[in-house]
C-alpha cells in the first residue's frame, strides 16, 4: 500500500474515483449495447456521448475551483451522527456539477 500512500485517501477522494470508475463502466457498456453516432448540438460540432462525457467532466472541475475560490469548502450543515458530521458546501458545487452534465448531454 505504500506505493499509493502519496496521495490523501479520505472519503471523499474514494467516492470520487469509484463514481468515475462506474462512469466509464457504463459508458463502455452503452457503446458496446447501443453504438453510438456523432451528432450535432449548440456547439455546432459533431460529438460523441465520450465527447460530451469529458466536456462535462472539465466544467465539473471548472465549477469546483470557482466555487472554492469565490465562496469556499466552509460546512452548511452537521448531521447528529457520532460527534457530528459535517456537510461541506462543496456538496451545492457537485449537485450544480451534475444539472450541468445533464444539460450537456442533451444539448451538446
Amino acid at each position: 500500500m505504500e506505493h499509493i500512500a502519496w496521495m490523501a485517501w479520505t472519503l471523499p477522494t474514494a467516492i470520487f474515483f469509484v463514481m468515475l470508475s462506474l462512469t466509464l463502466g457504463v459508458m463502455t457498456w452503452l457503446a458496446v449495447a447501443y453504438p453510438e453516432a456523432e451528432r450535432v448540438g449548440v456547439l455546432r460540432i459533431p460529438t460523441t456521448r465520450g465527447d460530451r462525457l469529458f466536456i462535462s467532466l472539465v466544467l465539473a472541475a471548472v465549477i469546483h475551483l470557482l466555487w472554492i475560490a469565490f465562496v469556499g469548502i466552509d460546512p452548511i450543515a452537521t448531521l447528529p451522527i457520532g460527534e457530528g458530521v459535517e456537510i461541506s458546501s462543496l456538496w451545492l458545487a457537485t449537485v450544480i456539477s451534475l444539472v450541468s452534465a445533464v444539460a450537456v448531454f442533451r444539448t451538446v
